[in-house]
């Protein structure tokens, strides 16, 4: 009892996000003797499982399979009626008679990768074709969610079976334990197709975001993959619906409670800025996301992408420690979860002056093939594809397939501009970075350059004089080399571009 009462008293601090996630019901905390109704191995499983281990980490200690720990947290769910590991840790705690129990009711509920389900489609026509084009759209909106790996999606043949039982929202977030649901309807008539689509809270089923789509029935198949690329990018990119909720969960969380997957979050929200002090605080949360949790993936590249950052940008003064860090993080990344896209398209870029320019292309084109939706590796293989190894005018066509698909992440237009400036369109590079972060080194090294290939003398000298002031870390040379730049088109119109800036 005594190991019990050491256990549970960091076990509020230490909860980690590893779904499924399980909650031990109530029993009488005036009973000692009490215990739950799990035999003693899965109560070991769940105490360990409570405090932050992963499934990975439960087998070792224990000598059996990770695919018995997670067969043995479902047989958890189905005796038990669990619900959150949060809840879960409390609820140890309490039979432990841990006092920091009593803080149960104040810690937020939702914790970790938000949990996914995606119910059919409802037909709203009488033609049976439709049912099966209704059907299509939910399957492919859960595999493409499914691709990210930040998210959990509750698997197809789940749903299917539970929705044939259950219509209530709340049952699905219950029994299921989803924190949001995606649903939606089909109509078609007149030749016009209109979908619309929900995201809905699965706790309280308030709908979160709503959005309609038409297009021509003669088009069901691009209308079908246009739909499904929307939603899926509009949800789950950096700045999507999704993790926009899951950060405001974090935000009401005591800083004590706060686990890797929300130091993670938080890192992400800072690191997509783009100045100085919002990478080193982005380097700092990720590194105490990669501290809690030494096998969390993501984590792991987004602190690779921000070391990478602070290379190529000049905000390290040890840029070539900082390239090395990155290129370290990466790699540690892709030996977690060799299907990360981002993080391979990131490696190989760093690891292009080594391997040449074929094989980078071929390591680009493999994770484009992993996540062929995924607004941000659109993104990453455009600026891959002019500036590393490619064709210009590919990662051009991509980059305004990103802002078509999202807009609103700035990042994505700087790909864009990258590309536009090396194909010599530098009203278009211009257009593009004034809405991209303003005062980023590289957003001012592109304006500079494109003002001075346009012949506005007076303006490239202004914003060259400003990069030069407030980023002394940053040059022409730099950037080329921690990129790094490797493709020879690219090359040749930067140097020309910083040339003609004065930034040479």
């Amino acid at each position: 009892m005594q190991y019990f009462r050491d256990c549970t008293c960091s076990i509020v601090r230490r909860i980690a996000a590893d779904p499924p996630e399980v909650l031990i019901l109530p029993v009488d905390a005036k009973n000692k003797s009490a215990r739950v109704d799990l035999s003693d191995r899965q109560h070991m499983i769940a105490l360990r499982f409570a405090q932050g281990l992963t499934y990975r980490e439960i087998a070792e200690e224990l000598f059996i399979a990770p695919t018995t720990v997670r067969t043995h947290l479902s047989a958890i769910y189905r005796r038990l009626g669990v619900r959150t590991k949060a809840a879960l840790a409390m609820r140890l705690a309490h039979q432990a008679g841990d006092p920091l129990a009593a803080n149960e009711q104040a810690l937020p509920q939702r914790s970790g990768p938000p949990i996914i389900a995606v119910i059919p489609f409802e037909n709203l026509c009488t033609d049976e074709r439709w049912s099966r084009a209704a059907d299509a759209l939910s399957a492919d909106i859960m595999t493409d969610l499914a691709r990210y790996r930040d998210l959990s999606v509750i698997a197809h043949q789940t749903i299917l079976s539970w929705v044939q039982r259950h219509h209530d929202v709340k049952s699905i977030g219950r029994e299921l334990n989803a924190d949001y649901v995606i649903g939606g309807t089909l109509q078609a008539e007149d030749g016009d197709v209109r979908v619309s689509v929900q995201l809905i809270d699965a706790t309280t089923g308030v709908a979160l975001w709503a959005a309609r789509y038409e297009r021509t029935a003669d088009e069901l198949f691009e209308m079908q993959d246009g739909v499904v690329e929307s939603v899926i990018n509009v949800l789950a990119a950096c700045h999507g619906e999704l993790f926009n909720l899951r950060r405001n969960d974090v935000r009401r969380k005591q800083p004590d409670n706060l686990q890797a997957y929300d130091y993670y979050l938080l890192g992400v929200e800072a690191q997509d800025t783009f100045t100085r002090d919002s990478n080193v605080e982005a380097i700092r949360l990720h590194n105490r996301a990669v501290d809690l949790d030494p096998g969390f993936a993501r984590a792991w590249a987004a602190l690779g992408l921000a070391y990478a950052v602070n290379a190529c940008n000049g905000f390290s003064e040890a840029p070539a420690i900082a390239f090395d860090q990155a290129k370290t993080c990466l790699k540690r990344s892709l030996m977690l979860d060799p299907s990360d896209s981002v993080a391979r398209i990131c490696l190989a870029d760093l690891n292009a002056p080594q391997i040449g320019l074929k094989r980078s292309a071929e390591e680009h084109s493999a994770a484009l093939a992993i996540a062929p939706h995924d607004a941000d590796t659109i993104a990453m293989f455009a600026g891959s594809q002019t500036l590393i190894s490619g064709d210009p005018q590919l990662g051009y066509e991509f980059a305004l397939r990103a802002v078509r698909l999202n807009p609103l992440i700035g990042w994505y237009h700087g790909m864009l501009g990258r590309s536009a400036f090396v194909l010599g369109l530098y009203d278009e590079c211009l257009s593009a970075f004034q809405r991209t972060t303003a005062d980023a080194p590289t957003t001012l090294f592109f304006l500079a350059m494109a003002h001075a290939m346009l012949d506005e003398e007076a303006e490239a000298r202004e914003i060259a004089r400003r990069l030069q002031t407030h980023f002394k870390g940053f040059t022409a040379s730099g950037f080329i080399d921690f990129y790094p730049v490797t493709n020879p088109p690219a090359i040749a119109a930067i140097r020309q571009g910083a040339s003609r800036a004065g930034l040479i």
